[in-house]
């Protein structure tokens, strides 16, 4: 029996063999075994009241919001939309909507009218929860673009007149609700991740994708049934589906959801009062504490932590340097990718951590390092320590099913039924892989990736702006900060005023997760003889390197 199938043995199935869902896995599952009123999730609030929700009023809650699709006549297959915070009304919608058979999506509640414009048109958003102020913000000018969003559900005591309250729609419904049969094949979840040309891809995720959430939880977090373990990862970025709800609940743990802004001392505090036992969280967050030192983490007690684990980018030595200094153990590796859907590289909780690699590839995953050819076709290299792409043979429950809409970007993604991660690794003699660099130009800026070509999209919609050209700027912080090279149309001057202008409309139409930290503006970009921006060439006279090929091309002559 492989992996894959023992992964399945754990997980009940729907009553009377109707299909696999992943919201009766993780919620109902827990309450038919009389667990129900184990704590499922503890949200800590900003000023650090707590609010607890059990598995069986997570089921009750759920099932009150499945009705409520109905009542709006979302149909199975149709898409449900959140942009919100990390509240309880995400996480409900998130488990009713695979309840009715929806397709459910959350969005960063940072992003700008663009990003949202073009996720929920590719989406094709069907219903959209969000809280009354995001919506006066962000969305009630966007509707009139947006035809196919027939319904907001706005959480808060102040409805919009042209929304559903989510209180009174909760209220009003019945909290029984039988889930339809559900094929493991059947859409979850659909999540967005940049590309380096074109808008964002939808990457589709079905409810077969359990087990692997089930099964790698397992073998890396070690999870038990009594742990505390808290993701820190927001909702609105697939780690925060896969790790922050999905994974935890299926193992029937207590999930912490901190709804505050991060704070070294506050995330110390939350660590020591709930008792958490597993830590997942990304290198820049790891980086900001280490910043604070190793002595305030000491004044805390954080005896119950039994894993530390990371997950977002490439993990520095010396960050797992510093842990072992701070926490008295290592912080553990994880690589994965939105297409990936959970884990597939990493240092199980019981294997030593090796610097400077993240870990082997997890049970059921097979992987090898190739270099693709000419003629379309994959080499792949035996030899240890040689850099290569990361290629994963398909079949794995929670790849990706597609991209919304485009079909032949899918078809892009594979050689045969090796899928193309674009990430260049190598692997050593014992099988452990360590990252070398991006295949593309996907800008990774405290955990989220960004596509320069949204950034740029963005910034020539400004009156001012002729061309522009983003790439990742290193930061010992955050990883990238986004930088665009930008040039001007006639009649307007390369000043300070301007670049302040174009920046804070950036961030207006971007948020600030997207929006670009620095400007330059330059009288012209390097292009190709076809006219494509390079943005290699721009990133290598950025790092001060030279590039192998694109010597002749003309670097950015700044204004």
């Amino acid at each position: 029996m492989d992996v894959w199938q023992e992964a399945r043995r754990h997980l009940d199935g729907l009553p009377g063999g109707q299909g696999l869902n992943i919201a009766y896995e993780a919620v109902d599952r827990h309450v038919a075994r009389g667990d129900g009123e184990r704590v499922a999730f503890r949200f800590i609030k900003a000023d650090t009241g707590v609010h607890d929700l059990t598995y069986s009023e997570l089921a009750r809650q759920s099932n009150r919001f499945a009705n409520v699709l109905r009542t709006l006549g979302v149909a199975p297959g149709d898409a449900v939309f959140s942009f919100a915070g990390r509240i309880p009304a995400l996480y409900i919608a998130a488990l009713g909507s695979l309840k009715a058979g929806a397709l459910f999506s959350s969005l960063f509640a940072n992003f700008g009218e663009e990003p949202l414009r073009t996720r929920l048109t590719k989406g094709c958003g069907r219903v959209l929860v969000t809280t009354a102020p995001l919506y006066a913000r962000r969305i009630a000018a966007l509707r009139s673009s947006l035809p196919q969003l027939t319904q907001v559900v706005t959480v808060g005591s102040t409805v919009p007149e042209e929304t559903v309250g989510f209180d009174g729609a909760m209220a009003a419904a019945e909290d029984a609700f039988t889930i339809p049969p559900t094929d493991p094949e059947d859409p979850a979840f659909v999540h967005f991740t940049s590309g380096t040309t074109g808008t964002p891809k939808g990457a589709l995720h079905v409810h077969a994708a359990a087990a692997a959430h089930y099964a790698t939880a397992a073998s890396l977090f070690d999870l038990q049934p009594d742990d505390i373990y808290w993701c820190t990862a927001d909702p609105g970025w697939v780690t925060g589906i896969s790790y922050g709800l999905v994974a935890p609940l299926l193992h029937g743990v207590t999930a912490i959801i901190d709804e505050g802004e991060f704070d070294p001392a506050r995330w110390y505090r939350i660590i020591q009062e709930q008792r958490v036992n597993v830590l997942y969280t990304a290198p820049t967050a790891l980086r900001m504490l280490m910043k604070a030192g190793a002595r305030l983490a000491r004044s805390f007690d954080l005896s119950s932590l039994r894993l530390i684990a990371s997950v977002g980018e490439a993990l520095n030595p010396e960050v797992v340097r510093w842990g072992r200094q701070a926490f008295g153990r290592d912080i553990h590796d994880t690589w994965w990718q939105t297409e990936t859907g959970a884990i597939v590289i990493g240092t199980a909780a019981s294997q030593t951590v090796v610097l400077g690699t993240i870990g082997c590839a997890v049970p059921g995953i097979e992987s090898a390092i190739a270099r693709r050819q000419p003629d379309g076709t994959l080499a792949f290299v035996a030899e240890p320590d040689q850099v290569g792409e990361l290629v994963l043979k398909a079949g794995w429950p929670s790849m990706f099913r597609g991209y919304l809409g485009e079909p032949h970007r899918y078809a892009k993604s594979f050689i045969d039924d090796w899928y193309l991660t674009g990430d260049l690794m190598c692997r050593d003699s014992e099988g452990r892989f360590s990252f070398v660099s991006r295949g593309d130009e996907l800008i990774k800026s405290a955990g989220h990736l960004i596509g320069p070509f949204e950034v740029e999209s963005a910034l020539l919609e400004h009156p001012a702006v002729a061309e522009a050209g983003a790439i990742g700027k290193p930061d010992p912080l955050i990883g990238e900060i986004v930088k665009v090279y930008v040039t001007l149309k006639d009649g307007f001057a390369a000043d300070e005023a301007l670049r302040a202008d174009v920046l804070g409309f950036a961030r207006r139409r971007l948020g600030p997760a997207l929006a670009p930290r620095e400007i330059v503006f330059c009288r012209s970009l390097p292009k190709t003889g076809s006219g494509k921006i390079v943005r290699r060439l721009l990133l290598a006279r950025e790092l001060g390197v030279p590039v192998a090929g694109l010597a002749d091309l003309e670097a950015p002559e700044q204004q």
